[in-house]
């Protein structure tokens, strides 16, 4: 069994939702996740206590969170030493038409933090006009009409695809146990 750090940033919520996800299938694999918001790490989070590291962002017009970037700039030198990755939740990878545009973000990110994941996940977000106030919800639903005519934008749409969240979990535990083999992590 492996200790698995599971860490995110999020505009709305749902990256904390694929976070969650993605520990609960890590625990179903038999390893032992433990779930971050990277604005709650404090001093007592040490990333060199865990044999791997998840990380997860959201984007927002173009970026990540500057508190992901922070904490895999302030971590990178522990987190080239573990089997890593890196799982980035945005509009953009709702469609395949987006997903070079999503991968753009990644390559920036990475470019950004000189920190490369062994591993990468691109999940599809959800747009909470519940959430937003009147003019980023009208700019918001004129996203959605214009690039998901399909959706109805009267209400709150989530674009995730569980089931490729599950079989990147899958494979990042894989990852993980080929890495430390059949044992699992330090023990």
């Amino acid at each position: 069994m492996a200790s698995i750090l599971v860490c995110y940033g999020t505009g709305e919520g749902q990256t904390e939702k694929v976070a969650d996800r993605l520990a609960d299938e890590l625990t179903v694999r038999g390893h032992d996740p433990t779930t971050v918001n990277v604005k709650a790490v404090g001093s007592h989070l040490d990333v060199a206590d865990f044999d791997a590291v998840l990380v997860g962002a959201s984007i927002h017009f173009g970026r990540q969170q500057k508190a992901v970037r922070k904490f895999v700039t302030a971590n990178r030198d522990v987190l080239v030493t573990k089997p890593t990755g890196f799982f980035q939740v945005s509009g953009a990878s709702a469609n395949e038409n987006g997903a070079a545009e999503a991968t753009t973000y990644v390559e920036k990110f990475v470019e950004a933090t000189n920190w490369r994941p062994d591993r990468i996940g691109l999940f599809g977000g959800a747009i909470r006009f519940s959430e937003y106030g009147f003019l980023l919800g009208a700019l918001m639903k004129r996203v959605v009409e214009s690039g998901f005519p399909e959706v109805d934008a009267s209400g709150d749409v989530e674009f995730t695809d569980w089931e490729s969240v599950d079989a990147f979990a899958d494979a990042f535990a894989t990852f993980v146990e080929e890495r430390f083999g059949d044992a699992g992590g330090t023990e």
